[in-house]
Parts: structure tokens; sequence; C-alpha cells
């Protein structure tokens, strides 16, 4: 993702009427971004405290105590160590490996395990996992409390992928570098394969999860579920596939596709952290929207990369969605403009984060 600063996780957007679960056409990001002027949310960042000497020092004093103060601050700020936000990532990433390791183990039957190790530890960023223990860590909460659910949800994320590399879906034969599952497997066991995963995903966060009141972890599931049924994934996928070769797709029905098909997961991810975490209402709903925004942005910076990378750089095929005729944003908007939206995502997923521990935001703020 070389064009967009993924310091920040996020890109452009319609105009956002109010904070919902439910992802419907209603969230038009794009809208605004062509039509109309972009409504920014003013945050009013605190001001620095000002030093204050009414005392008997003559103004010439109080200058050089201020001066005196203020290079003993920058002095402080330069020693405090900088947040790594790659060996953060590599930290999480290698928990979350070695939980997914111990989580699905190879066992009898040997071959449907087998399937199901071959894609799950595969490799890949794990943003999904490490955006849910993010959101649990900045409400509160600890990496030990979100790690059962960070796994179900690469175990579903990598459940999409090998349905999704199917011949009867994008009929890919690469991933992540290898060999996709059916490639390998065949197609029976690649579907199986798919369908373990998902069902033993949601029997991991239910029994694996501790820590946690019943009440909260019933409602990590039910997001979870949510966001991959036909409110989430299932229904972006479902538009996607009816839309191939059609000629009259415009920017709402792509938004409406990639916010079930890729975003709607990475926000399930985000708010199952920060409800296991211990969030309140108004903490999950604003994760939640930032987690929205970022969604969108991955799925367009995806599209720019697709033309523009190679399937070695990509780890997976190139130029498909060119192949198979599939509206993206560089299609309608050009790869130019395309850039210019996921930064504008990637700036209002920030404005959600407003309001958080300066410190614990941090992973997600970067």
């Amino acid at each position: 993702m070389s064009f967009v600063n993924l310091k920040t996780w996020v890109c452009p957007s319609f105009m956002l009427h109010k904070t919902t679960r439910f992802r419907s056409s209603s969230f038009q990001i794009f809208h605004s971004f062509t039509k109309l002027p972009i409504s920014f949310i003013s945050i009013e960042k605190p001001k620095r405290s000002q030093l204050s000497y009414f005392s008997s020092f003559s103004i010439s004093a109080m200058l050089t105590k201020e001066d005196t103060v203020k290079d003993k601050e920058e002095e402080e700020e330069k020693e405090k160590p900088r947040f790594n936000f790659n060996l953060y990532m590599v930290e999480k990433s290698r928990s979350v490996n070695q939980a997914l390791n111990d989580a699905v183990s190879l066992r009898e039957p040997h071959k449907i395990h087998e399937a199901m190790r071959y894609s799950l530890l595969a490799g890949g960023k794990r943003v999904r996992p490490v955006l849910c223990i993010a959101a649990c860590e900045v409400v509160g909460g600890n990496e030990s409390t979100a790690m059962a659910a960070a796994c179900s949800i690469e175990m579903i994320h990598t459940m999409s992928l090998i349905h999704d590399d199917l011949p009867c879906m994008d009929n890919d034969d690469l991933r992540r570098g290898k060999p996709t599952n059916h490639k390998v497997f065949g197609e029976n066991i690649a579907v199986l394969a798919g369908d373990a995963l998902l069902a033993f995903a949601f029997e991991h966060i239910a029994v694996s999860t501790s820590g946690v009141s019943p009440e909260r972890i019933i409602g990590a599931i039910g997001e979870l579920a949510k966001s991959i049924g036909t409110e989430g994934l299932v229904a972006g996928q479902v538009v996607d596939i009816n839309s191939e070769g059609l000629c009259d797709i415009g920017l709402e029905k792509l938004e409406f596709i990639h916010l079930h098909k890729t975003a709607a997961l990475l926000e399930g991810s985000v708010v199952v952290g920060a409800i296991l975490g211990g969030g309140c209402n108004e903490e999950v709903e604003k994760l939640r929207m930032f987690a929205r925004y970022i969604g969108l942005m991955f799925q367009v910076v995806d599209d720019v990369l697709d033309v523009t990378k190679s399937s070695k750089e990509l780890g997976k095929t190139a130029g498909k969605d060119l192949v198979a005729d599939k509206v993206t944003y560089p299609k309608l908007l050009g790869i130019e403009k395309s850039n210019e939206f996921a930064q504008k995502l990637n700036r209002d997923a920030q404005e959600q984060l407003s309001g958080f521990d300066p410190v614990k935001i941090v992973p997600v703020a970067v």
C-alpha cells in the first residue's frame, strides 16, 4: 500500500448521517467528495497549558524562566521513546500466529485440518486480529482478553479467502504468494476447510474467551455474525457477483459492495474488541465509525494496487478485476482521484479517535 500513508489506518467518504450498526446505502461517502462541500468534523485540539508567573519577577526574568521550562519540555519530549508501529504489528502478529497454531492443531481427520492450517497459517498482515486487540486495549482491556476473538476473526477472514478463490467465485490460483487452497487440496476439501474454519471460529470465541461477562461475549458473537451474514460480507459478495459485466454500476452501488464485502469484517473486528475490552456504548460507536472508514479505505487501496502492482508484489493475481470486468474505484474515478479518496477516508477515520486516551490510541492512530 505504498501510495497511502498507513500510519493512519483510513481514507475519503460520502456524508455520514448517523452512527449505526447496520451498513446500508445511507452510508454514502463519496457523494460529498464529488458533489457537495466536504463536511469536516471540527476537532479542537486542547491548548497547551500556559505558564503564568505573576509574582515579583520582572518581565525579563519571567521570559527567561519560560524559555528554560520550554527547553526542558522539548528535551523531555526528545527523550521519550517513539512508538514503533512496525514493531507493534510484528509483535501482535507473532502472538496471533502462535495462538492460531495452538487453536487449530493437526489432528484427525488429518486432511481437513491440514487444509485449514495451510491457509490459516500462510502468512498475511493479520490486520483484522491486530485491530481487534488494539481496540480492546484502547478501551482498557488487554491482549489476552481479545486473543480468542482475534483468532476467530482471522479464521473467518481465511474462510472468506478460501471460498473467494474457488472457481465458482473469483477462480484465483494464488493467495499470499502460494497456490490457493483448492489448487492444493481440491475444490471439495477447500469448501469444507472454509466451512470448518467458520464453525470453529464461533466455538473458539465462545469457549476460549476468559475474564469477560457472558453478556459481552454474546454481544461480541452477535456483532461478528452480523458482519459476515446478509447484512455484511455475504451481501457485498452477492451484489458484487451480480454486478459483473454490467455497465451501469455507479459509485453508490460500488460503495455498498465494499462497505459490506470488505469493511464489514474490519468493522466487526474493531467493535468486537471494544465490546470485550469493556467499552461503553459511545466508545464502541466511535470505534465502529473509525473502522468503517478504514475498511472502505482498504478496498480503495486494494483496487488501485490491483492495477498498479505485479502478482509477485501483491502475493495474489494482479489485474483480475480488470479481466473479470468488475467495476472498481480506479475504473470509475481514475487512479489519482482514488488515491485522494483513500487519503480523505484516512483523515475522516482519525477524527473518530478524538476523546480517547492519547497513549492507548497510538497503535490505531499512528
